[in-house]
């Protein structure tokens, strides 16, 4: 039991962060819970290192450490004291700012279960503690379009989290156990193994706003404060992603669930993209861009179990898309909601366009940035597993990608310059363009140097 705990010893001192954040806005310090979430989450990270290499599990097989699920602390960490530094941003002196550190601890703490399940009801517990506070969070503002987004998520989940127990029930009754690494089992029941793989699809890709599971998306981060939007499309989606990873790194292959992976993740990376094309709203943009991206982490799944590529490959996109996506927001944030409101930005504040350009490219997977590093290891693996056809598919929806992106990089230099626009940014979101841009720009030109001295 105490190696066990000496395992988990960074997700304890999440929760107890999460706790002690709580205390803090209870006696009405949010400062004090600043400071305790960004100590808190960036001690967690540190403790997290000496576990690289570890592949074993704890709790009688219940919860995974292993290269999945140390390498989700180590990228969903830092990406929650980014959105942490957002938050203060856009929420500092509010009335309930404290609570906000509080609640993305929770979430925190549930997407590092997901991540690291060995076990169907890990797989359930960390569904309900990240979407409990999820709901919180979108709801913030209390406003209507806030309220509203908030209704119709906790409403999606419930519905989906319904259905995913109840597949879940069909795999106990099949193998007598809910350890995931006891699906070996159900070789020869393919029927039981489909119910059951459809059901966790369904949970687990409202988690990551997967079509047709993604409806709640677009309304949530358009409700949400712009900061709140940032973090639900990185971390939760992230932690959903590796979790499905973990399911099917024990799922027998001859159930097909390579190509139900596969045709899930070709329409969402079309649909995300698609309905991007026509959002005049930056945030909703945004949103869809993250379904679509969701299609990509998939095509890493497809290769698990076939190719050696498969879990480095979801671990590089991880790292890129987090760094990336919170950048992406972070200009938002600082400029606006509204398409118009970039118009000429990008030549009145040089630094802000520079930024965002960089960010929108490397999520349409331009080289040598982080994005193209982490799709073309997607691509590598799934070639290697045999979905050739699946690297062409999301190469062709890469080059629709760039019409998207395109449509908020054009105005930001074409267009006129709009006065209200182009403001420096303030310290908090400096840091956080600072640190984004670096990591976006530093995956890519690190590993293109580690390509040639290879070659």
């Amino acid at each position: 039991m105490e190696r066990d705990l000496a395992l988990i010893i960074p997700e304890i001192i999440v929760l107890l962060t999460g706790v002690v954040a709580l205390v803090a806005e209870m006696l009405r310090l949010p400062r004090i819970a600043l400071t305790v979430t960004v100590t808190g989450l960036l001690l967690a990270t540190g403790m997290t290192l000496p576990l690289l290499g570890a592949d074993t599990s704890i709790f009688g097989g219940t919860f995974r450490i292993d290269m999945l699920s140390v390498w989700a602390k180590l990228i969903l960490l830092p990406a929650t004291v980014l959105s942490v530094l957002l938050a203060r941003t856009e929420l500092g002196g509010s009335d309930r700012e404290g609570t906000v550190y509080s609640l993305v601890c929770f979430v925190t703490l549930g997407s590092l279960v997901l991540a690291g399940a060995g076990d169907s009801m890990l797989l359930v517990l960390g569904i309900l503690l990240s979407g409990l506070g999820s709901f919180a969070l979108v709801a913030y503002p209390r406003n209507d379009s806030a309220t509203e987004a908030a209704m119709k998520f906790f409403v999606f989940a419930a519905v989906t989290g319904a259905i995913m127990i109840f597949g879940l029930s069909y795999w106990f009754g099949g193998t007598g156990s809910t350890l995931l690494s006891d699906l070996s089992r159900l070789e020869e029941k393919p029927v039981v193994a489909a119910v059951g793989l459809i059901a966790v699809i369904v949970g687990l890709g409202y988690k990551a706003s997967l079509v047709p599971f993604h409806f709640w998306a677009p309304d949530a981060y358009e409700g949400a404060p712009v900061s709140i939007a940032a973090y639900l499309s990185v971390v939760p989606k992230i932690g959903a992603i590796l979790a499905l990873t973990q399911v099917v790194r024990d799922l027998p292959m001859s159930t097909g669930w390579p190509l139900v992976i596969a045709v899930v993740s070709v329409i969402t990376m079309t649909y995300g993209y698609l309905a991007a094309l026509v959002q005049d709203n930056i945030v909703r943009l945004l949103a869809y861009s993250s379904v679509a991206q969701a299609g990509y982490f998939l095509i890493g799944i497809v290769a698990v179990g076939a190719s050696p590529l498969a879990f480095t490959s979801i671990i590089v996109f991880s790292a890129a898309y987090a760094a990336m996506n919170l950048g992406a927001f972070a200009v938002v944030m600082h400029a606006g909601r509204t398409l118009d409101v970039f118009s000429g930005i990008g030549r009145k504040n040089i630094a802000i366009g520079v930024a965002m350009v960089v960010f929108l490219l490397s999520l349409a997977g331009i080289p040598p940035l982080a994005g193209f590093v982490g799709k073309f290891l997607l691509f590598g693996a799934s070639i290697e597993a045999g979905f050739t056809w699946l690297a062409v598919i999301a190469i062709l929806n890469s080059v629709l990608s760039l019409a998207v992106y395109l449509r908020i990089i054009v105005p930001m230099y074409q267009q006129p310059i709009i006065t209200a626009s182009g403001s420096a940014p303030i310290p908090l979101v400096k840091w956080v363009l600072g640190i984004t841009f670096t990591f976006t720009l530093g995956i890519g030109l690190a590993a293109q140097v580690l390509l040639g001295r290879l070659a």
